[in-house]
């Protein structure tokens, strides 16, 4: 009997060994991934050789390359300032988007004259690059801004008449800046 207790106490206590953790059904690799870098890589090449493309044909104007990665050129101008939108200040734009091809999506009248505070408010009708785009331009100027779809609005559209990876042009005029009074003159 004592052997038997024994041989019990014994197989309790090899019986009581930590979990054990249960292994993946499925072992991802990191290649949907890797996949999805080069197709956006591809994606952003054509769409930068279509823009480049425009730009060639278009001997009207002169287009700047931005450091956000998008091309513009200027409607009109304001040499009376130097001063240009910096963070909490208050910015009145007005703005259209049409397709690299010039078809109308959003007119200006449509639009209607917006407010933003720069870079202190993520705005449904802001798309990135006009973002970066508004921080470019003095009050009183405009310009047409041709745009990736990557700053536009990316792979999944506005949800009503943008579509996934659409590259955009856009004429946007800055009618007004509300200095903030923590802004900086640049």
């Amino acid at each position: 009997m004592r052997y038997l207790a024994l041989i019990a106490i014994c197989l309790i206590m090899l019986s009581c060994g930590g979990p054990v953790p249960r292994r993946p059904v499925e072992v991802h690799s990191g290649s949907f991934m890797k996949e999805s870098i080069a197709r956006n890589k591809d994606l952003l090449a054509q769409e930068e050789e279509k823009i480049k493309n425009i730009i060639a044909a278009d001997s009207l104007h002169s287009y700047i390359a931005s450091a956000s990665g998008s091309w513009y050129y200027y409607l009109a101008r304001n040499e009376a300032t130097d001063y240009t939108p910096v963070a909490g200040d208050l910015v009145t734009i007005r703005y259209n988007i049409l397709s690299l091809e010039n078809d109308t999506i959003y007119s200006m009248d449509e639009i209607g004259a917006k407010q933003y505070l720069v870079d202190r408010e993520d705005r449904d009708f802001l798309f990135p690059g006009l973002r970066n785009s508004v921080k470019l331009l003095k009050a009183g100027e405009a310009a047409t801004f041709l745009f990736p779809s990557s700053l536009g609005y990316g792979y999944q559209g506005d949800q009503d008449r943008i579509g996934p990876n659409i590259p955009l042009k856009s004429t946007i005029s800055l009618d007004a800046i509300e200095k903030q009074k923590d802004s900086v003159q640049n």
